[in-house]
C-alpha cells in the first residue's frame, strides 16, 4: 500500500483555505467544503453506529456504506470525478426492500430512540438528511453528481428503516409520537 499521508500538520490551511485533491484552493466555508465535511462527519457517525453490537448483516452493510461515503468524498474532493453510480443506489434500494419487508406499517410518526443501536441509527439518519441538503446546494451552484444527492436520500431512508429493524431485533417497540 501506498503512503497517502506523511505530514499531518500542513499549516497551508491556517488562513482559512483547504486544498482540492486536484490542487485548487477553496474557503474553508465553501460549499463544496461544507458538503465534504457533512459527508465526512455522516461518516463518523456510522463507525460510531458500527462499535455497538449489530447483527452481522447490518454491520457489513454499515462498511460497505462507509467506503461509498469515501468515494462520494472523493467526489467532493476533486471537482469532475464520478465514483457513485446508479447501481450503488440500487444496493441500498434493495436493502431497504429487504429489511422493510418485515416491518409493520407505520400509523404514526415515530420517535427517535429505543435501544442505543437504534438511537445511534437516528442520529445517523439526521446527519445524513443535513449532507443531503449541503449536496442539494452544492449541484445548484455548480456541477456535481445527482448519484451521490440520490444516495444520500435513499441511505436515510435505510438508516430510518435499520433503526425499525433493531429496535424490533431487541424486543423494543417503536416509540411512536403522540398528539
Amino acid at each position: 500500500m501506498a503512503t497517502r499521508l506523511s505530514i499531518i500538520t500542513t499549516r497551508t490551511g491556517d488562513q482559512g483555505s483547504t486544498g482540492l485533491a486536484d490542487g485548487s484552493r477553496r474557503d474553508k466555508d465553501d460549499l463544496r467544503i461544507a458538503a465534504l465535511g457533512d459527508v465526512d462527519e455522516l461518516n463518523s457517525v456510522i463507525g460510531l453506529w458500527r462499535a455497538e453490537p449489530l447483527p452481522a448483516d447490518i454491520d457489513g452493510l454499515l462498511k460497505q456504506v462507509q467506503n461509498d461515503l469515501f468515494d462520494m468524498g472523493a467526489e467532493l474532493a476533486i471537482p469532475g470525478h464520478t465514483a457513485l453510480t446508479q447501481a450503488h443506489i440500487a444496493r441500498l434500494e434493495e436493502r431497504l426492500t429487504h429489511y422493510n419487508a418485515g416491518l409493520p406499517t407505520l400509523a404514526e410518526f415515530i420517535l427517535p430512540g429505543g435501544t442505543r443501536a437504534a438511537s445511534l441509527a437516528h442520529l445517523a439518519r439526521t446527519t445524513c438528511r443535513r449532507a443531503e441538503r449541503t449536496v442539494v446546494s452544492l449541484r445548484r451552484a455548480e456541477d456535481f453528481a445527482l448519484a451521490s444527492q440520490q444516495y444520500l436520500n435513499r441511505l436515510s431512508d435505510l438508516c430510518f428503516v435499520l433503526a425499525r429493524c433493531l429496535n424490533r431485533y431487541a424486543d423494543h417497540p417503536d416509540t411512536l409520537w403522540q398528539r
